[in-house]
C-alpha cells in the first residue's frame, strides 16, 4: 500500500537500489544438502572457454581448474603464471565457483578435444565462504566427484589435487578450521600413480598460522607474492608430472624485471591414505 502512493519514479529507485541486497539475501538464503556440491549447475564463462579451447586447436598440454584464486592468476601473478608458458597453459578457473559449478563445465565440453598431460585442481572454498550450512564431507564428495569426472575425460592425464588453500587470519577463525576439516578428507582420493595430492598451506603462514596480508591481502585471493610461493611449492612436482620445466623465472619475468625474493621450496607428496598435520 505504501509504495503505490509513491510516485513511480521514486519508486523504480527504491526498487533498484534493493536490488542487489535482494540478491545477495536470496544467496545467501539457499539450502543446501549433501547433493547440492555433487549436482552440476551451469554457470556463465563456459562460452567463452570453449571458444577459447577451438581457437588454441586444443593445443593444451596443462590446465588449472579452480574458482577466483586460480581465474586470477595470469593477472595477479602474470610473472609467476608466464613460467607455465613451455607448457601451453590453459586457465579454467571461474570467480566464485563451487563444486557443483565446475562439474558441470567439466561435463559439457571443457576436458573434450584437449589433451593435457597434467591437470592442477583447487576448488571448495565457495561451498564453504557462500553457504554457512554446508559439510566439510559434502564438499569432500564435490571434490571427489570432479576428480572422477576428470579421470573419465582424461585418463591418459596425471592430475594434482591442491588442498583449499588457509583462507581468514588466524587458525582458530571457523571458516578455517572448515577448510582444514575438508583437507583432512582428501589425501584419500590420491593414488601416488595418476592421482596426487599436495597441501601447500602452510606456506602461505606464519609460525603462528595466521595469513599475512602481504601475502593475501584479502585473507583470501593471493596477490603477486602470494601467487610467486603457489608456483614454487608446486613446481618441482609439477616438473615432475610433466616430464619437462618451467620457463625460467627471468625469462618469463622479462629483460630487467624484477624477480621474487621468495626461496623455493618443495613440498611432500602425501600417500594414499595419509592425513596431512597443518
Amino acid at each position: 500500500m505504501i509504495m503505490k502512493t509513491i510516485k513511480p519514479v521514486i519508486r523504480t529507485a527504491i526498487i533498484q537500489a534493493l536490488l542487489p541486497m535482494l540478491t545477495i539475501s536470496h544467496l545467501g538464503a539457499e539450502t543446501r544438502i549433501a547433493e547440492s556440491a555433487v549436482t552440476p549447475v551451469e554457470k556463465s564463462r563456459h562460452s567463452d572457454f570453449m571458444r577459447q579451447i577451438k581457437a588454441g586447436h586444443g593445443d593444451f598440454n596443462f590446465v588449472l581448474i579452480g574458482d577466483s584464486i586460480t581465474d586470477g592468476w595470469p593477472r595477479g601473478g602474470k610473472d609467476s603464471y608466464a613460467r607455465f608458458a613451455p607448457w601451453k597453459p590453459l586457465d579454467l578457473g571461474v570467480s566464485g565457483e563451487t563444486t557443483e559449478e565446475v562439474l558441470w563445465r567439466l561435463l559439457n565440453g571443457e576436458l573434450d578435444g584437449i589433451h593435457p598431460k597434467v591437470v592442477m585442481l583447487m576448488i571448495g572454498t565457495n561451498n564453504l565462504g557462500h553457504y554457512g550450512d554446508e559439510k566439510p564431507e559434502w564438499v569432500a564428495a564435490g571434490i571427489k566427484k570432479i576428480l572422477e569426472t576428470i579421470r573419465a575425460k582424461q585418463p591418459k592425464a596425471k592430475i594434482l589435487l591442491l588442498a583449499i588453500f588457509p583462507r581468514a587470519a588466524g587458525p582458530q577463525d571457523a571458516i578455517r578450521r572448515k577448510v582444514d576439516e575438508v583437507n583432512r578428507l582428501l589425501p584419500a582420493m590420491a593414488d601416488g600413480q595418476t592421482i596426487f595430492f599436495l597441501d601447500i598451506g602452510p606456506k602461505f603462514l606464519d609460525a603462528q598460522g595466521n595469513l599475512p596480508k602481504e601475502v593475501m591481502p584479502d585473507l583470501l585471493h593471493p596477490n603477486a607474492k602470494g601467487y610467486q610461493i603457489w608456483i614454487d611449492a608446486v613446481g618441482p612436482k609439477l616438473e615432475e608430472m610433466m616430464g619437462s620445466g618451467l620457463a625460467p623465472a627471468a625469462a618469463a619475468a622479462g629483460a630487467g624485471a624484477p624477480t621474487s625474493s621468495v626461496p623455493t621450496v618443495s613440498v611432500k607428496l602425501t600417500p594414499l591414505g595419509t592425513a596431512t598435520n597443518k
